[in-house]
């Protein structure tokens, strides 16, 4: 058997080099480019794709490949002009860390893999807590998204009330288990239900509180729901509607619920960053009365992707829920902690780096100053927006989401609205999602980039305005 060489010495500094040369291209390119990717999948496919070759290939001719047949399948959602879907884009000192947290490869399941990754998330765990004024108490872990988030949140809770009931689940699993109540409110993230479907308490099981015309749980109809349950309880509360960014009355909800003796989960995937901004905080005060609070530091800390945050303020029934023992593993010592009791992950990149360059790059001012900016420049579009003739801004907008309807006076109001973001997708200079909401179809807007200015918002308004014209024509 022939044994192949290992590639030369300088194939690694030559492939970072030629990623480095794509990667400066493409920040470079944001502020102007078209915010749609340019092809589709059958041009990709033919670019990128064919049999697997037979042989190696350099690694740097490999890497500018890449960024050369993938630039115009890209979308431009790092960049100031992409209002879709409550993504956020990558601060500088955030983005820089996570190549170093890619370089360095460290596993960061155990203190002993990675002594330097789970102290950095330990430190990077207080700043937030303590940002975000939540108890300094509580146990933080680190995971994907706000999608795994709640399903940590969640997975703590059905630990705490079940073993409350005398059952150990995670010994005897959920067959012949008590069963668990969940309340959720009428207008819950879709990923609250999925959360519950992993966790095996079913989507279609919760018992649903109304909302009211914002998409706020009335907490008037939730003592009544609260008392058809029996037995272990789990109330979802929401801190930003993906629609609205309404927020849920949580010391309400909190109070009802804890008076029942039930846990409560704040989804608070971009609205509890609300916390960090003097002007904002009320909108979410009693979230540090929740059990456990979920939130993604991609959304409006604009640390890149992989940045879910769960709180729990049971770190007994946290680490009850993920802890795992084996006799090969090393446990840290007394002021060691293993980040795997935290998440459902053991093998993990480092996600606590880009989090603490992003907070330590910004300080306590600078988160806010960058979450009140967007919260302003919502209010900038829904302004200008709601001004013009033909354009209606159907929500009260109290963060960083702007719901936008375009009436039609021959009564296709869904068509026309529907054309119109159509149209302002397809155009490039921005990009922004449509959705439905209490039925009717709507342009929603989502301000959480860092790099957005006032000047991009005056040019996306005047796109929309544009488009809005081509469709009356």
């Amino acid at each position: 058997m022939t044994e192949r060489a290992a590639p030369g010495q300088g194939a690694t500094e030559r492939a970072l080099e030629a990623a480095f040369a794509g990667a400066t291209r493409y920040l470079q390119s944001l502020a102007e480019r078209p915010v749609a990717a340019r092809v589709g999948a059958v041009e990709l496919l033919a670019r990128l794709g064919g049999p697997l070759p037979d042989g190696p290939s350099d690694p740097a001719e490999v890497v500018a490949q890449l960024a050369e047949q993938a630039d115009d399948g890209l979308v431009a959602s790092a960049g100031p002009r992409y209002f879709g879907f409550v993504v956020g884009g990558g601060l500088p000192a955030a983005l820089a860390a996570d190549w170093l947290a890619a370089t360095w490869d460290q596993n960061a399941g155990l203190f002993a893999l990675g002594p330097a990754a789970a102290t950095v998330e330990e430190i990077a765990a207080g700043w937030l807590t303590d940002l975000l004024g939540l108890a300094p108490t509580v146990s933080t872990g680190f995971v994907t998204g706000g999608q795994m988030a709640s399903f940590t949140g969640l997975a703590a809770a059905r630990h705490h009330v079940l073993a409350a009931a005398g059952w150990d689940v995670e010994s005897d699993g959920l067959l012949g288990a008590p069963p668990v109540e969940v309340v959720v409110g009428a207008e819950r993230h879709v990923t609250i239900d999925a959360a519950l479907r992993f966790l095996g308490l079913g989507s279609g099981r919760p018992r649903v509180v109304p909302a009211d015309g914002q998409g706020r749980m009335d907490a008037i109809a939730l003592p009544e729901v609260l008392a058809a349950c029996q037995g272990p309880t789990i109330v979802c509360a929401q801190a930003g509607n993906v629609n609205t960014g309404a927020v849920d009355p949580l010391p309400a909800i909190c109070a009802a619920a804890h008076d029942h003796g039930a846990w409560v989960h704040v989804d608070g995937a971009f609205g509890l960053w609300a916390a960090a901004s003097p002007a904002r905080r009320h909108l979410v005060a009693g979230v540090e009365q929740a059990d456990s609070v979920a939130t993604d530091a991609h959304k409006w800390l604009n640390v890149p992707y992989d940045s879910g945050l769960v709180f729990v303020a049971h770190p007994e029934a946290h680490r009850a829920a993920f802890s795992t023992v084996a006799g090969y593993l090393t446990p840290g010592e007394a002021d060691e902690r293993d980040p795997d009791a935290y998440t459902p992950e053991f093998s993990r990149r480092a996600r606590g780096f880009p989090v603490w360059a992003a907070l330590r790059s910004l300080g306590r001012s600078g988160v806010a100053d960058m979450v009140e900016r967007g919260c302003v420049q919502a209010s900038r579009f829904a302004t200008a927006l709601g001004a013009a003739d033909g354009v209606e801004v159907l929500n009260e907008v109290v963060l960083n989401q702007v719901l936008v309807r375009f009436p039609d006076p021959g009564g296709d109001h869904d068509g026309r609205t529907r054309e119109v973001v159509r149209r302002v997708q397809a155009g490039g200079t921005l990009w922004l999602s449509g959705t439905t909401w209490h039925g009717m179809a709507a342009m929603r807007i989502s301000v959480s980039n860092w790099s957005t200015t006032d000047d991009d918002v005056d040019r996306s308004v005047a796109a929309i305005l544009e488009a809005t014209k081509e469709v009356e024509g």
